[in-house]
């Protein structure tokens, strides 16, 4: 799942630019997920107020976040990323309290306070040696409450009978023709990295981490709403670092075992605050 995509995504910088390598991404997941839907007999008409909806869902959560976060990974260790995308269950839970104009309780504070200091225990280190890690977490932080809004554009789609598959699919149509359109503005060439790294990259990310991935996390939020399907945020930095660290370089430190340790326990504060 999303703990092994992250390697994987720092592979695919080089040659071709982000924007494009999401493209194709998408074009292809998208492609394959219409596919499943057509096989499974899934419902994929719907009316325009409904792609209203798949667009927001396609420019919030198949397209923006990703491209912010592989302009993130130029920046900084990919391990690194995870650990910023999984605070999602701290936006998340704030999120639906805004939503629901019902303010946060002690708990949900103080499980956010926890998971901010756990990223500045991680962070803190890695700026005094590079200052663009600071790009890493700015692009990061962006690309998590694409992520988070995206989640509650997703919970909403479900609540009114639209099949995850459906949502998913024209989701990533949507997304793809974003990442089209915003190559086109910027003007990158459309072109394919040969090389079995860029290529067998990008099948990973198709296959696992795009089809796999949002397919089961999606439904999750569609059975235990945004703020507790975030609990299977928690867990993934620990193996994404862990893989980071085997392939990257990077090193752990008892700083940033220690800031992990706070952002893994904020995260499940706050799951547990909302339950």
């Amino acid at each position: 799942g999303w703990s092994t995509s992250w390697y994987p995504l720092s592979l695919q910088m080089g040659a071709v630019a982000p924007e494009v390598s999401l493209a194709w991404r998408f074009f292809a997941a998208s492609a394959l997920m219409l596919a499943l839907s057509r096989f499974r007999g899934i419902r994929l008409r719907y009316g325009r107020d409904a792609h209203l909806v798949f667009a927001g869902l396609g420019v919030l959560l198949f397209s923006t976040n990703f491209a912010l976060f592989y302009n993130a990974s130029l920046f900084a260790a990919s391990g690194l990323l995870a650990v910023i995308l999984s605070t999602s269950s701290l936006i998340n839970v704030l999120m639906v309290a805004v939503v629901s104009r019902a303010p946060p309780n002690g708990m949900q504070l103080v499980a956010s306070v926890t998971g901010l200091c756990g990223l500045g225990l991680i962070f803190a280190p890695e700026l005094q040696v590079s200052s663009t890690v600071g790009l890493a977490l700015l692009f990061g932080g962006a690309g998590t409450i694409s992520f988070c809004v995206g989640n509650l554009m997703s919970a909403a789609t479900q609540k009114r009978g639209i099949h995850v598959f459906a949502s998913t699919s024209w989701g990533m149509v949507y997304g793809t023709v974003f990442m089209v359109l915003v190559s086109l503005v910027r003007g990158h060439e459309f072109i394919i990295d040969p090389t079995v790294t860029y290529l067998g990259s990008l099948a990973w990310l198709v296959v696992i981490s795009s089809v796999l991935a949002f397919v089961s996390y999606l439904s999750l939020i569609g059975r235990i709403g945004p703020g507790r399907a975030a609990y299977a945020t928690v867990i993934f930095p620990v193996f994404a670092l862990l893989i980071s660290a085997n392939f990257e370089g990077f090193e752990w430190t008892w700083l940033a075992l220690a800031g992990l340790a706070l952002v893994m326990a904020g995260n499940m504060i706050m799951i547990r605050a909302r339950g």
